[in-house]
């Protein structure tokens, strides 16, 4: 008989197993303080603090480098 049938057929609940490598607790690690959720919604965060970084640099050179010149507000000093 399979463990399935066992434990069903004894009224136990299902056997619960680690997915993916995760533990099912939801901690990351069994010493570290934070859930799994929390670091979940840090990567998020960051990533996104990232990608909004990037588009002010962009912003920011597109400035300096053809909107101040051609509005007058500087000239540069290669061209």
């Amino acid at each position: 008989m399979g463990e399935a049938k066992r434990r069903s057929a004894q009224g136990l609940p299902p056997k619960t197993t680690k997915s993916n490598g995760r533990d099912t607790t939801g901690s990351t690690k069994s010493w570290w303080p934070l859930q799994r959720s929390q670091a979940d919604r840090f990567v998020r965060i960051t990533t996104r603090g990232a990608w909004i970084g990037i588009g002010s640099l962009v912003l920011f050179w597109v400035i300096v480098r053809f909107l101040g010149p051609a509005a007058g507000w500087w000239s540069l000093s290669d061209g």
